[in-house]
């Protein structure tokens, strides 16, 4: 694989933090400004940063959290779609979310709160150089996928690949959004080819849709491993935190990028192949790749449907 410049951007320490105005570089310099400018667009709601302290506390009940988010119909409704889909298999239908919170957990349901709820904020983004449908197709099936594989990997809490997976590219909106001309010109070099388009806004800006994303993971305290496996999700070689969640990332954004419902430019392309040493990290077989695609493929229009 051919080798990049490390993108500069520290992920866990805050903007305003002394050490790093310090140490800041004219990459970072930009990427502040970038998403300074972006983020009343994108921040989560406030129904997301009031169950995150709802989570916090020792003390806190399902039904607290319920109330919270019942008020809001149309992510209650978004929510009990989802929980009745094929992504979670359950038996018996979930009607109320209380029993939502019971059965998937308090965490994974407020980083589900918060995948729904980022979907609803990118969409008010307006975007002329992206398809939106296009778009969210490629981030839910690359999601199911990366869940898929680190089901098969005995990653341990394989649905936060799910956000991963879905919450990966974010950082190409926001280029497109704040900066439409470059993109354009990039998204012509690059022809259809991710990774083209990748280490080429690393030659423009500095800095990748990568960094761009997982800078605003880091800011909405989404845990590390979803942090470090998007920033490093083109180059999972040069992830020393979440090796194993950025391999597995990869490989799922590449499979989708050869698949005819996922890939992110509007069409497959079949000349994509996948390095062997990728498959040794994550210990697992093309057979377990092929299965991993069924079970994503089987999930993908109920789970499409509940998130978009």
């Amino acid at each position: 694989m051919t080798s990049l410049p490390v993108e500069t951007i520290t992920i866990g320490v805050p903007m305003n933090s002394p050490d790093l105005i310090a140490r800041k570089s004219p990459e970072q310099e930009s990427l502040v400004t970038l998403l300074d400018d972006v983020e009343g667009l994108v921040s989560p709601p406030d129904v997301c940063m009031r169950m995150f302290e709802l989570i916090q506390s020792p003390s806190t009940s399902a039904a607290d959290i319920a109330n919270v988010i019942s008020v809001d119909p149309n992510l209650t409704t978004r929510l009990l779609r989802m929980a009745n889909s094929a992504f979670y298999r359950f038996r018996r239908k979930i009607d109320t979310v209380s029993r939502a919170i019971t059965v998937i957990g308090t965490a994974e349901l407020y980083q589900l709160v918060l995948s729904i709820s980022t979907v609803k904020s990118f969409n008010n983004l307006p975007n002329e150089l992206v398809s939106m449908e296009t778009f969210w197709r490629h981030s839910v099936y690359t999601g199911l996928l990366a869940r898929a594989l680190a089901e098969r990997a005995s990653v341990l809490h394989p649905e936060r690949l799910f956000i991963a997976g879905l919450m990966h590219d974010i950082g190409s909106l926001v280029l497109y959004h704040q900066r439409p001309a470059a993109m354009r010109d990039l998204l012509l070099v690059a022809d259809g080819d991710e990774e083209v388009l990748y280490e080429s806004e690393i030659s423009r800006f500095g800095f990748s849709h990568a960094s761009v994303a997982a800078h605003l993971m880091d800011v909405w305290q989404l845990p590390e491993e979803l942090v470090f496996s998007i920033k490093w999700h083109h180059q999972p070689e040069l992830a020393e935190t979440a090796r194993m969640e950025s391999h597995i990332l990869y490989l799922a954004n590449h499979l989708v990028n050869e698949s005819e419902q996922g890939n992110y430019a509007g069409s497959p392309r079949a000349d994509i192949s996948i390095p062997e040493n990728m498959l040794e990290v994550v210990r697992l077989t093309e057979d377990e790749l092929f299965f991993a695609f069924e079970e994503a493929a089987e999930q993908f229009p109920s789970t499409l449907e509940s998130l978009i």
